[in-house]
């Protein structure tokens, strides 16, 4: 006779946080609180940390890097994805735009527009044949950045994709720290002058 294993009674959370970030909004918030230590608990036991951003209102699942002296060091169960250039810079742009949005405190949530991006990222290319290729490409780095979870579309325009409206979301506040944005802007720094030498 088989033993019958009953399902946790947080196993709704457990599996939205294997499929991502969870925000405030989300059916699942208020349960995450509620049995914040079982499901801390249950993921430190594959050695996964649950993370959670109150103030931001969001939480996330990272997994830790293996120890230099670790023996059986555990697989990836998140792959790192390598992004394109313009991808990182639009990571970048996005990130000081939610920066600047917070100090002003205009709300929890942050949306723009394609055009309001457009702005944002040109100032980057100096050169018009770059713009105008970026600008006819700009669905490649929104879309890279939609699939890994900083940007959610919003409201489409299918007339003039200039309205699209996009939410940046607040898991790009864990993804790219204080400290690992002014690296990457080093980086994109030292890129920009060895490409315009």
């Amino acid at each position: 006779m088989e033993n019958k294993i009953s399902k946790a009674i947080y196993a709704n959370v457990i599996i939205r946080l294997l499929q991502g970030p969870v925000y405030v909004d989300d059916t699942v918030w208020r349960d995450l609180l509620a049995w914040q230590s079982p499901i801390e608990e249950y993921f430190a036991k594959i050695g996964i940390k649950l993370e959670i951003a109150e103030a931001d209102g969001f939480a996330w699942i990272k997994q830790p890097k293996a120890e230099e002296n670790d023996d059986s060091p555990l697989p990836r169960l998140m792959k790192k994805q390598a992004i394109s250039y313009e991808a990182t810079l639009l990571s970048v742009i996005l990130r000081e735009v939610l920066e600047e949005h917070d100090v002003k405190s205009e709300g929890n949530k942050l949306y723009l527009t394609q055009k309001d991006i457009k702005e944002r990222i040109e100032l980057f290319y100096k050169e018009q044949t770059n713009k105008s290729k970026l600008w006819k490409e700009l669905s490649k780095p929104i879309n890279n950045l939609i699939n890994i979870g900083i940007l959610k579309l919003n409201r489409e325009d299918t007339a003039n994709k200039d309205n699209n409206q996009y939410e940046v979301k607040r898991i790009i506040k864990a993804l790219i720290s204080n400290e690992r944005l002014e690296e990457i802007k080093n980086k994109l720094a030292a890129h920009v002058n060895t490409v315009q030498q």
